[in-house]
């Protein structure tokens, strides 16, 4: 009878051959295994096994600038070491490495090589601004990034009212903290600057300013001059500019520059003498201007002097001050009146009259007023007297 798992595996007893026992030392021997398949010519090719390191290579190269790209992002956009609200100077031609260093210097951005890359890759053909800029507390690389390319930089101003003489626009020139490096020594001539709010950022020259100043006061004087009243006796605008000047220092009110205006191109029609108490103060102070508590003596009015219009005819040489441009206006479009004088009325106005008795009344009412106003204050100081 066959054995089941002969037939089973399709090999019959003949198939196999005779059992042959097999001594002890021959069972315990290892059978021999079969080769293992040649490897095809193909799959032993360097090409190939160089190509598969490459590819590994790139594979893991790009995982890790994507791992990189991640947390380099993550770091760029997430809020910033910076404590408190602080300003960062851009100086003009600092590059974006030395930028990054010096913003985590200062303890603003965590990472300079974050920074400088992440700047480079959105910028493009962008740069960073320089002037001096506000950082918010705890603001990110890309809210700093955003700021310093925005360009929108710290502003200063310098105000210069209307009415100052050149040399005190050079002191408040010279006196301001924020600008930069020297005035000229030499005084541009009396008129020629524009009084104005001017905005600059941190690092701006006094000079720039300076340049801005005459710049506007050009522009804007030729610009009125161009659309004065026709009938005007002002033959140049050095005098046009001259009178102006008078008339700035003569009332601050904007409602009397014109009335102001008049009166004096009346007298100049005339062939009157201006009498101008601005004048004769610039003839014996020059750009310094007088002290506050100097009062004008009868011995300042007989000073001989060009800028003294009580001894001289027409106008002084040059202008007085810098006038705004009302004053301007004032004298490019005077009010048409026959007034030919005008006299303080109490109120830091002025009245004014057509004919000398009329000025007359006005001045006594106005005498009138001063001595009311002494005796007040005499009267206001005796308690502080008798305490004494």
């Amino acid at each position: 009878m066959t054995d089941g798992n002969d037939s089973r595996n399709g090999r019959s007893e003949q198939e196999r051959g005779p059992f042959v026992p097999k001594s002890a030392s021959e069972a315990l021997r290892p059978e021999k295994v079969s080769p293992p398949p040649r490897r095809s010519r193909r799959a032993r090719s360097q090409v190939v096994i160089f190509a598969n390191f490459v590819m590994t290579t790139l594979v893991l190269v790009a995982l890790v600038a994507l791992a990189a790209f991640y947390f380099g992002r993550m770091e760029f956009t997430r809020p910033g070491p910076l404590d408190q609200t602080t300003t960062f100077m851009v100086q003009k031609g600092s590059g974006v490495t030395e930028i990054a260093n010096d913003l985590e210097r200062r303890k603003i951005i965590s990472d300079a090589r974050v920074f400088r890359l992440a700047t480079v890759a959105y910028m493009r053909d962008d740069t960073l601004k320089a002037g001096e800029y506000e950082v918010k507390a705890h603001a990110s690389m890309q809210e700093v990034m955003d700021l310093l390319r925005s360009g929108k930089s710290i502003l200063y101003s310098l105000t210069i009212p209307e009415g100052l003489t050149v040399r005190q626009i050079f002191d408040r020139l010279g006196a301001d903290p924020v600008l930069t490096g020297d005035l000229p020594e030499k005084l541009p001539p009396e008129g020629t600057l524009w009084p104005e709010t001017y905005k600059f950022t941190r690092g701006a020259s006094r000079q720039e300013i300076l340049d801005k100043m005459k710049a506007a006061d050009k522009r804007i004087v030729d610009e009125i001059w161009s659309h004065r009243d026709p009938d005007l006796a002002i033959e140049n605008k050095q005098d046009f500019v001259t009178l102006a000047s008078i008339v700035e220092k003569e009332t601050g009110k904007a409602d009397e520059r014109s009335l102001v205006a008049s009166v004096f191109l009346n007298r100049l029609e005339k062939g009157m003498r201006l009498q101008s108490d601005p004048t004769v103060i610039y003839g014996v102070f020059g750009g310094e201007g007088k002290p506050a508590d100097r009062p004008l003596y009868q011995s300042d009015l007989d000073k001989k002097s060009p800028y003294n219009t009580y001894q001289n005819a027409g106008l002084p040489p040059t202008p007085i001050a810098n006038p705004g441009r009302a004053a301007l206006e004032a004298v490019a479009n005077p009010s048409k009146t026959d007034d030919l004088y005008f006299v303080a009325d109490g109120t830091g106005g002025h009245v004014f009259a057509a004919t000398l008795k009329e000025h007359n009344a006005n001045v006594r009412r106005w005498r009138e007023i001063q001595a009311a106003r002494e005796k007040e204050q005499q009267k206001a100081e005796e308690p502080a007297k008798a305490a004494e």
